[in-house]
Order: structure tokens, then sequence, then C-alpha cells
């Protein structure tokens, strides 16, 4: 097909072919974790806005957590990461990388120690003050926080192996 001592077409490669579809997968698992992120984010807003709002009285919804405020910022990350992936952009897939320990990260950390001894007290003595629909608000906001932690490190994960495949096929064009 080509002459002998000719160039190869650019995708001929089976190493490129892999890499194409590791990155596409990769692409897809972080695309799947952005959506889960958003609906626990939204989740979190909605319960903000509500409260805040008194939309639904305070037995109903309870006021939330002081953790719950800086996780809003959470959406920022995200939109990083979505603005990343269309394009491969690399600085915006690191801009999500950090912003993901700032406003991701560092909220949940601070909500489950902020939480401890109101959770430690319903755990001893079956006391709950606060809560959401029935539910001891304590408990639903541990469940939100263990999802979200679960969520954002794989997130974490797929970003960095994502970004060590991308440099790759970066240091690959320099070399050519």
């Amino acid at each position: 097909m080509f002459p002998k001592g000719g160039k190869r077409s650019v995708g001929a490669n089976g190493q490129e072919k892999t890499s194409r579809k590791e990155t596409a997968s990769l692409k897809s698992e972080i695309r799947k974790l952005n959506v889960v992120h958003f609906l626990i984010w939204l989740l979190v807003a909605t319960q903000v806005t509500v409260s805040h709002f008194n939309i639904v009285s305070q037995d109903t919804v309870s006021m939330p957590y002081q953790w719950e405020y800086p996780y809003l910022l959470s959406i920022f990350p995200l939109l990083f990461s979505s603005l990343s992936l269309p394009k491969n952009n690399i600085s915006y897939l690191v801009l999500s990388m950090i912003s993901a320990g700032l406003f991701s990260f560092a909220p949940l950390i601070y909500g489950g120690m902020e939480m401890f001894p109101v959770a430690k007290q319903l755990f001893r003595q079956g006391k709950a003050f606060r809560f959401i629909f029935g539910c001891s608000a304590v408990t639903a906001a541990y469940i939100v926080i263990v999802v979200a932690a679960q969520v954002h490190g794989w997130q974490l994960y797929y970003m960095k192996k994502l970004l060590d495949s991308w440099f790759d096929a970066t240091q690959e064009k320099k070399n050519k």
C-alpha cells in the first residue's frame, strides 16, 4: 500500500489505536461520574435552597450543615472537567483535578468532622434534632458524604489516567 521507505499514515500504528480506545473509555467513565456528581450537587443545592427560602417547613427539611455551602463550589471542578473532554484540554483537566481537592474533598472532610459529635449522640442516645423528610439529617448527610467521596475519588483516578494518556500522546508527537 505504501512505497518502501515511505511514511506510514497517522493512526496505522497499533499502539496509537489502543491509546485512542483507552482515551475514549476514560472519557466515557468521567462523563458518567460527572453526571452522578451533578446529581449529588443538585441534591445539596436543592436542600440549601429549600431551607433558606422556607419553601417547606423546618420540620420537613432542616437547615443545611456548614460543609454544604462550600460544597456548592464543587460545580467548578465539574465544569472544568466537562470543558476539558471535547478537545483534550490538559489545562482544564489539571484545573479540575486541583479544584476537586479544594471544592469537593475539603468540604466533605470538614462535613465528616462537623457532624461527628451529632452522629455520636445519635448512635449512643438515639436522639436526632434535625430531620429531612422524617429521616435523621446527620444520617442522610453522611450517606451523601460517603457516596460523594467515592464519586470524587473515582473522578480523580480516571482524570489522572486520562492526563497520563494525553501526556504520553503529546510526548510521542514531539518525538516524531
